[in-house]
C-alpha cells in the first residue's frame, strides 16, 4: 500500500462519466479524481448551472502554494503547515475472501519543530484562558455587581450574569464593536472553551435576558489580581485575541443551528463566508444564497472514521469544514487527500449511483458542510430555471441568470435585472449597451458588468474586435417603428455607446494611447461625435467633468468652447514614481561569459531577438539567459519581451553561445550582502522605518495599472504590447523586503544586537499593520518566520514576552486556513487607504483562472470573468481615497513597544543620528541589499548559532 506523500495513476472508472440531472437537457462529463501526481479534487462540471458549478483539481487546493506561480513566495509554506504535518499510511484488509474493505488507520506523527504541548491549538486555548482571566478580573474589579444570583421561573441560579448583560458590558469595554452579534462571538469562544457555562449546559451563546452564563473561576484558574495598569494593557489585548477568534465561534455557532431555525442575520453571515470557501467561491450568487438556507454543519471527533464507503448510496454533498480527508479507492488504495474548502460526494448524488471511493478522516476534530440530496437536487433545478437561453439560428448566443433578488420579488422581463453568464462577445456587448442608463440631465449610471466587461476585454474581445463592435453599435437603427421610435433609437444607442466609451478611455488611460487600432477609432468616432449636435449634452458632461477636477485641483484653465477630446478626463499619476510604458527606454545590463556588462538604452517592450541583434551579429549561436543567484539558469524565447523588467530578485541577463551556458556562474553582486547594516539600522527609528517603507510602497502600488493584474495571470504573451513591468516591480518589492528581513538577521553576529534587531523588525510589522501597509507587513513577518531566523532560539529568548505576544498575535493573520480567512476578515474592517497583500490576490485570480475555462460551449465564460473583475476592483477599493503619511504622533505600537515616551531602542541620541533624515532613510530603504538563496542564509543561521 502506497503513503500518503505516494499518489496512484488516474482511476479509470472516473472519467467520462455522464450527469443523470435534467435528463435530456444536460450531458455533463466528470473528469478523474485525482488530477496530477500531487493528486487533487474531483472536478464535476454541470452545464445546468451553466458553469456556475465547474472548478477544477487546481483550483480547489486552498491551501495548496505550490499551485501558486513562482513568483508568489516558495517559503510560505514550510510555516504555513506547521502544525498540520502528519505521515501516515492505509492497511486494508485483503486476507478476507470478500471485497477488500477498510479495517484500520496506522497513525505516525511526523517530529514538530515544538515540543507537543506547544502545539497551535494548546497554545490558542492558553491565549483563550489569559484572555478570560483578564475580563473575569475586570469584571470583579469594575462591576462587581454583574455577577450575583438570579431568580427565574421559581429557580435560583447562583453566582451568574444573563447573555445580554455580558454583550452590554464587552460593547462597553471595546468600542470597536461595530455590532452586538460581533460581541456574542466574542463570548462564544469561552463558551467553546468551557470557561463561560450555560447554566443548563447549552452549546449556543445568546444575547437574552433570560439566559444564564457562568464562569469557571476555580477549574480555569481565573482568580488572578494584578496592578491597574497591567489590567488595562492586558484588557486590550484580550479583546484583539477574542476579537480575532469570535467570528470563526459565531459561525460556528449559526452553523450548529437547525437550518429552519436561523434568522436573516445568520443567512446573511453564511452567504459571506462561502464567499471565501474555495468549493463554493465559483458559484453563482444565486446558488450561494439558496447554500446558505440548507448547510448542515456535522462533525466527527477521531481520527480514522469512515465517514462513507465506497458502494455506499449517495445521499450528501461535503465541503470540508475543517480538518482533512483520505480518499481510497479498492483496489487502488489512497489515491489522494482532500483539505480545508475542498469537497466531496458531488459524483453519486449528479448520477444517482453508489459512492466511487472511500472517505476516511485523517485527523481528529474534523468539521464538514453538509449539503443533502434534496436540496443539491432542488438547487441544480432552481439554478436552471432561472436561466434565459438567447438562440440566433438555432445557436445559442447569450445566457443570462435572474438575479436571485428580484426572482424573489416575482419580477420578470426586464434585462436589467439579469446577470450575463456566457454569450458571444458581440451578443454580451449588445446586451450591457442596454444596462447604460440616460437620465434627463444625460448622466448616467453604469453598471458593474459593464465595468467588468471593460477590465477584461482583452481576454476574448481584444481592440481589434471591440472598436468596429463599437462602430457597428454606434451605427445601429431600427429597422421597425415610426421615424419618431427611428430618430430616438438611433440618438439613445449613440449616446450609450459614447458613454460606454467614455468608461473604457476613463479606466485604461494612457495605456490606450499605446494601442493604434484603438486610437485609430477613437480619433474617427471623435469627429463624427462632434459633428453630430444631438449629442451636445454628452459632450458638455465631458466638459464639466473635466471642470469639477480643475476646480478641485486648482491648476488650468478651461474655456467652454474647447476642443472636445475623450482623454480630457484622464490624469497622469501624480508622485515621485512614474509608471513605466511599454515605450519608455529602460537601461539594459547584460553579461558576457567573462561577467562583463554590456549596457544599452532599449524600450521596455522590445523582444529578446530585437535585444540580441542590438549586441552581436545576425545568425550566430548566441542565446540570452536569465540567471539566479543559485545558478539556476533559463534560456529566454526569441519573441519574449519586456523580459528586463521581469527579472526575478538578485536575477540577471547573459548573453553566450549555446555552448557557453553550462559554464555560466552568478555574478558576485547576486550572491548579496557579506555584511549587514545593523549599526545602520541602529540609528533609525522604526516607526521612520516603516513610515519610508509605506511612502516607497505607496508609490509602487499607485503606478501599477489595475489591468496589469488581468495581463500577469492570463499570461502577458497573450496581449501583443502589454506590459506588466510596474505588477512584477511591486511585487519583487515583496520578496526584496522579506529577504531583507532575514538576510539582517542572519549577517548579524553578535547576540544582544542580534536580539534588539528583532524586536526593532517586529515593532516595524506592528507600524506597518498600523499603517494599513499589509504588503510590508506581510512580507516582514514572512521573513522572522523563515526558517533561517525561527531556529535562532537564543535571539528569541530574549526578547520580552509582551513582544513575543504581540507577533504571535500577527502570526494568526498568515494563517492559510480556510482559504486566508483571518487575513480576509482583518482586511473586511479596513477603509481606504491601504496597501493590500498582493500576493494572495494574486492566488486568488490565479486560481478563478485556472479552475475555470475562457469558453463556456464556444460561449465567453463571462461569469469567470465577472470573479477576476471583482477581485482586481479590490485595488481600486484601496486607491479610492487618496494617501495621506502618518502623522509623527505616536499610534498604537509605540504604546505596545515602549513603556514610555524617553524610551529609546537604540542606544544613539537624537544629536548623533545623521541617517535620521528622511532622505537617508528614504535612501536606505530604496536600495536595500539581500541574499536571496536559502541555503546561504541556513548556512549563515547554523553559523551564528550552531
Amino acid at each position: 500500500m502506497q503513503g500518503a506523500h505516494e499518489h496512484t495513476a488516474q482511476p479509470r472508472f472516473f472519467e467520462g462519466t455522464t450527469c443523470g440531472v435534467l435528463s435530456g437537457q444536460c450531458r455533463c462529463v466528470v473528469s478523474s479524481l485525482c488530477s496530477s501526481k500531487r493528486g487533487g479534487a474531483g472536478a464535476v462540471r454541470c452545464c445546468a448551472l451553466d458553469n456556475v458549478w465547474t472548478r477544477r483539481a487546481r483550483v480547489r487546493r486552498s491551501a495548496d502554494w505550490e499551485s501558486c506561480p513562482p513568483l508568489v513566495f516558495w517559503d510560505l509554506r514550510q510555516k504555513m503547515h506547521l502544525f498540520r504535518s502528519h505521515n501516515y499510511q492505509v492497511f486494508p484488509d485483503r486476507h478476507s475472501g470478500e471485497t477488500p474493505t477498510i479495517r484500520g488507520i496506522s497513525w505516525t506523527p511526523l517530529p514538530e519543530a515544538l515540543n507537543s504541548k506547544d502545539t497551535m491549538k494548546q497554545f490558542l486555548s492558553d491565549r483563550v484562558v489569559k484572555a478570560a482571566r483578564s475580563l473575569y478580573s475586570i469584571m470583579i474589579e469594575r462591576n462587581p455587581g454583574l455577577i450575583r444570583d438570579r431568580k427565574y421561573h421559581l429557580k435560583t441560579y447562583r453566582q451568574c450574569c444573563t447573555g445580554k448583560e455580558l454583550v452590554d458590558w464587552l460593547m462597553k469595554q471595546n468600542d470597536c464593536l461595530q455590532s452586538r452579534s460581533q460581541a456574542v462571538g466574542m463570548w462564544q469562544v469561552l463558551v467553546d472553551e468551557g470557561i463561560l457555562v450555560h447554566v443548563k449546559h447549552e452549546l449556543n451563546f445568546l444575547d437574552k435576558d433570560t439566559q444564564f452564563y457562568r464562569f469557571q473561576d476555580a477549574e480555569c484558574g481565573l482568580n488572578h489580581t494584578t496592578n491597574e495598569r497591567e489590567l488595562d494593557d492586558e484588557l486590550q489585548e484580550s479583546l484583539s485575541l477574542l476579537s480575532q477568534l469570535g467570528p470563526d465561534a459565531l459561525l460556528t455557532m449559526i452553523l450548529r443551528k437547525c437550518p429552519s431555525q436561523r434568522s436573516a442575520e445568520d443567512l446573511e453571515v453564511i452567504y459571506e463566508e462561502l464567499l471565501h470557501v474555495k468549493a463554493a467561491a465559483h458559484l453563482s450568487t444565486s446558488v450561494r444564497k439558496e447554500l446558505a438556507a440548507v448547510l448542515v454543519f456535522e462533525s466527527h471527533a477521531k481520527a480514522g472514521t469512515v465517514l462513507f464507503s465506497q458502494g455506499d448510496k449517495g445521499t450528501s454533498w461535503y465541503i470540508i469544514w475543517k480538518g482533512s480527508v483520505n480518499v481510497i479507492t479498492h483496489g487502488k488504495g489512497l489515491v489522494t487527500t482532500l483539505h480545508e474548502g475542498e469537497d466531496f460526494g458531488q459524483l453519486a448524488l449528479l448520477n444517482d449511483a453508489p459512492r466511487a471511493a472511500t472517505i476516511i478522516l485523517r485527523e481528529d476534530n474534523c468539521h464538514f458542510l453538509r449539503v443533502d440530496k434534496q436540496d443539491f437536487i432542488r438547487i441544480l433545478k432552481d439554478v436552471e430555471a432561472n436561466t434565459v437561453r438567447l438562440e440566433e439560428h438555432g445557436k445559442t448566443v447569450l445566457v443570462l441568470e435572474k438575479s436571485s433578488d428580484w426572482a424573489e420579488q416575482g419580477g420578470a422581463g426586464n434585462n436589467s435585472k439579469y446577470t450575463v453568464m456566457s454569450g458571444t462577445p458581440e451578443k454580451i456587448l449588445e446586451h450591457l449597451l442596454e444596462t447604460v442608463k440616460l437620465d434627463s440631465n444625460g448622466n448616467d449610471a453604469i453598471d458593474p458588468c459593464v465595468s467588468d466587461f471593460l477590465l477584461t476585454h482583452k481576454v476574448f474581445m481584444p481592440s481589434s474586435l471591440l472598436c468596429p463592435a463599437l462602430q457597428h453599435q454606434y451605427k445601429a437603427e431600427l429597422s421597425e417603428g415610426s421615424e419618431q421610435e427611428k430618430a430616438s433609437y438611433i440618438l439613445t444607442t449613440k449616446q450609450k455607446v459614447v458613454k460606454l466609451i467614455g468608461q473604457w478611455v476613463a479606466l485604461y488611460g494612457p495605456l490606450l494611447k499605446e494601442d493604434p487600432i484603438a486610437m485609430d477609432f477613437l480619433e474617427r468616432l471623435k469627429k463624427e461625435v462632434a459633428a453630430d449636435f444631438r449629442l451636445s449634452g454628452v459632450l458638455k458632461e465631458f466638459r464639466d467633468r473635466r471642470r469639477t477636477k480643475i476646480l478641485e485641483n486648482g491648476y488650468q484653465s478651461l474655456s467652454r468652447n474647447q476642443q472636445f477630446d475623450w482623454f480630457s478626463n484622464c490624469e497622469e499619476p501624480v508622485g515621485r514614481l512614474q509608471p513605466i510604458r511599454a515605450h519608455d527606454k529602460v537601461l539594459y545590463e547584460i553579461y558576457r561569459p567573462d561577467n562583463k556588462p554590456l549596457t544599452l538604452m532599449l524600450p521596455v517592450n522590445t523582444s529578446v531577438q530585437d535585444v540580441m541583434s542590438a549586441i552581436v551579429k545576425p545568425g550566430g549561436d548566441h542565446v540570452l539567459v536569465k540567471m539566479n543567484s543559485t545558478g539556476e539558469r533559463a534560456q529566454l524565447k526569441l519573441d519574449a519581451t519586456a523580459v528586463y523588467t521581469a527579472l526575478g530578485l538578485n536575477e540577471r541577463l547573459f548573453i553566450c553561445t549555446s555552448s557557453q551556458v553550462d559554464q555560466l556562474t552568478p555574478l558576485k553582486e547576486q550572491q548579496g550582502p557579506e555584511r549587514g547594516t545593523t549599526d545602520v539600522l541602529e540609528q533609525m527609528s522604526s516607526k521612520d522605518i516603516a513610515t519610508e517603507l509605506t511612502n516607497y510602497d505607496w508609490e509602487l502600488f499607485t503606478a501599477m495599472h489595475e489591468v496589469e493584474l488581468v495581463y500577469y495571470v492570463f499570461g502577458r504573451h497573450k496581449f501583443p504590447g502589454a506590459i506588466t513591468a510596474n505588477l512584477e516591480r511591486f511585487v519583487r518589492r515583496f520578496n526584496e523586503v522579506q529577504h531583507w528581513v532575514v538576510t539582517e538577521l542572519c549577517l548579524c553576529e553578535d547576540l544582544v544586537k542580534r536580539a534588539v534587531l528583532l524586536k526593532k523588525f517586529i515593532k516595524i510589522a506592528a507600524v506597518l499593520k498600523e499603517q494599513k501597509n499589509l504588503n510590508s507587513f506581510f512580507a516582514v513577518m514572512f521573513g522572522l518566520s523563515n526558517s533561517a531566523v525561527h531556529r535562532l532560539y537564543k535571539t528569541w529568548e530574549r526578547i520580552p514576552s509582551k513582544t513575543k505576544r504581540v507577533y504571535c498575535a500577527y502570526e494568526r493573520l498568515m494563517d492559510p486556513s480556510r482559504n486566508h480567512r483571518a487575513y480576509r476578515l482583518a482586511v473586511a474592517k479596513l477603509s481606504p487607504p491601504y496597501i493590500p497583500f498582493m500576493p494572495l490576490l494574486l492566488k486568488d485570480m490565479t486560481f478563478i483562472n485556472e479552475g475555470n475555462p475562457n469558453y463556456v460551449e464556444k460561449l465567453v465564460n463571462f461569469e469567470k470573468l465577472r470573479m477576476i473583475a471583482k477581485t482586481v476592483k479590490i485595488v481600486r477599493g484601496c486607491r479610492s481615497q487618496p494617501y495621506v503619511p502618518s502623522s509623527p504622533q505616536r499610534g498604537l505600537a509605540d504604546r505596545m513597544f515602549l513603556e514610555g515616551p524617553a524610551t529609546r531602542i537604540s542606544t544613539y541620541s537624537n544629536h548623533t543620528l545623521p541617517l535620521q533624515s528622511p532622505t537617508n532613510i528614504r535612501h536606505y530603504i530604496q536600495n536595500l541589499k539581500v541574499i536571496d538563496s536559502q541555503r546561504k542564509l541556513t548556512q549563515l543561521s547554523r553559523t551564528i548559532e550552531c
